[in-house]
């Protein structure tokens, strides 16, 4: 038996109960109230101008169902968000009318098709690895990482395929982690083995922290992430992409993850993975030090 089965069965019958009461709805977009004071309207345009100083958007944008025709106009948005914005890129996100008579726009993600088309097959391809795999779902030390296309903190596709040939350290984690010995100190000892690693004269190595909510984590909500924090992102990057995706991963990861009220209850694991692809080193939890990881890695 597997020396991990127990948690990559508990991680598919959480996640999989998951999957059946979170399902994605078919229906066509529409204005969703999210409180008595906020309606959120789906929004769909291309970027005009981008004035990150005053964290504005200049969108062109199709009509916009039950609220306004297709027009140009500009729309506040996040920090996070103007530094990851590019004239020309199209986008998605939910419009939201402001008590002073504007509006803001949030939930922004890339919508060229390209890129939605490509992530999009990578998250079908793992939802069928992860069917096929069935009880072995898991991967232990020793195995290979899955296929996955995500996005990064610059919004940009971000496919496994990248990291062949690099030592990769990969772990989960969420912006909005309220709990200091779990998210934010796993992210604070990314941080140190990066520093350390580079010290060592550790060559090609890539860090990645997968999140654990991708409905919050946009790629301008991580962006600002890294930003608040300093972090040098030249070979850190923190990816996000479709729910199921990210589901498919913490199954075969064997990480745990379940939304109580606004609250996410969440197990954690770190790992280290040599330039093939296969899984050398796992550690759970917060209770690792990073010179162990850089200790393993190659020099």
């Amino acid at each position: 038996m597997k020396s991990h089965a127990l948690i990559g069965a508990l991680a598919l019958m959480l996640l999989g109960t998951l999957a059946c009461s979170r399902s994605a709805s078919t229906a066509a977009p529409m204005a969703v109230t999210r409180s008595t004071e906020e309606t959120r309207y789906p929004l769909r345009g291309e970027i005009v101008s981008v004035d990150a100083a005053r964290r504005v958007l200049v969108i062109k944008h199709e009509a916009i169902a039950g609220y306004m025709p297709a027009m140009t106009m500009e729309f506040q948005v996040s920090a996070g968000d103007a530094a990851v914005a590019k004239p020309g890129q199209r986008i998605r996100g939910e419009m939201l009318p402001t008590k002073e008579g504007g509006v803001r726009l949030e939930q922004i993600w890339p919508d060229d098709k390209v890129a939605t088309d490509t992530v999009a097959a990578g998250a079908n391809a793992l939802r069928q690895d992860t069917h096929n795999r069935g009880k072995e779902a898991y991967r232990e030390i020793g195995e290979t990482i899955p296929n996955f296309a995500l996005y990064d903190q610059e919004g940009r596709v971000v496919q496994s395929a990248r990291f062949h040939g690099k030592q990769l350290m990969l772990n989960f984690i969420y912006s909005r982690c309220p709990i200091a010995t779990m998210c934010p100190a796993s992210t604070a000892k990314m941080m140190q083995t990066q520093q350390l690693a580079r010290a060592a004269g550790v060559p090609n190595l890539e860090l990645i922290s997968i999140t654990l909510d991708p409905a919050y984590d946009t790629p301008g909500v991580l962006k600002e992430y890294a930003a608040v924090r300093g972090i040098d992102t030249k070979n850190f990057s923190f990816l996000t992409g479709p729910e199921n995706a990210i589901k498919d991963l913490l199954t075969q990861f064997g990480v745990i993850a379940e939304f109580k009220g606004d609250l996410l209850s969440h197990t954690l694991a770190t790992l280290l993975i040599d330039e093939n692809g296969k899984i050398i080193h796992r550690a759970d939890g917060t209770q690792w030090e990073p010179q162990d990881f850089v200790a393993k890695m190659k020099k």
